[in-house]
């Protein structure tokens, strides 16, 4: 309780109650909480690829080693321990890509790569498998901790975080970088259904 003086004739002192008002927590500040308490996972709790996942990605491996390349590639052995998660969670799919500070791509996966097809790409459990998928890649890199940029509003979002943690990657920070119109351009009409 504050005292707050008030312009009267009387010039009379009057105690005003002050609500606090509860602060507006985010959902990246709840998730980044939930993940701080539990505790780090061990390598064999980790998720498992399922097998037909692993088959595909295996033949994949096979075609692309079996291809000769008629552009080679630049074999930079970057070791990096420090890097950026960019998570795009659209209503039709989720793709993650893992980053070093400067912006340059180590992995990426996306849920087509993972072998799910049509409405299935946009499901939380898409997004934990290809977070996997997209880690296993960057460990061979040396990444160890990633501070997350979370776009889009689909439902893998929250999960495809969860398992950056779940992986053994160290989640330093989280950021909701989803591009809100200013009422910009004109929305497109509803759809009859």
């Amino acid at each position: 309780m504050t005292e707050k003086k008030t312009d009267t004739t009387k010039d009379e002192t009057k105690k005003v109650d002050e609500t606090k008002t509860a602060p507006v927590v985010d959902v990246a500040d709840k998730i980044k909480e939930e993940i701080e308490q539990e505790e780090l996972p061990k390598q064999s709790d980790a998720i498992e690829l399922p097998e037909d996942v692993r088959k595909r990605l295996e033949q994949n491996k096979a075609k692309k080693t079996e291809k000769k390349n008629k552009r080679k590639k630049k074999n930079i052995d970057k070791q990096v321990s420090v890097g950026i998660a960019h998570i795009t969670a659209t209503y039709n799919n989720t793709i993650v890509s893992l980053s070093d500070e400067e912006g340059n791509v180590l992995s990426w996966a996306s849920a087509g790569i993972a072998g799910f097809k049509g409405p299935k790409k946009s499901t939380p459990y898409a997004a934990q498998i290809i977070t996997k998928i997209a880690v296993d890649k960057a460990k061979e890199c040396g990444l160890k901790e990633v501070s997350v940029k979370v776009k889009g509003v689909g439902t893998g979002r929250e999960s495809a975080v969860r398992s950056l943690n779940a992986n053994g990657l160290i989640v330093t920070s989280i950021k909701d970088i989803t591009p809100i119109p200013h009422n910009g351009c004109r929305a497109r009409k509803p759809r009859r259904v």
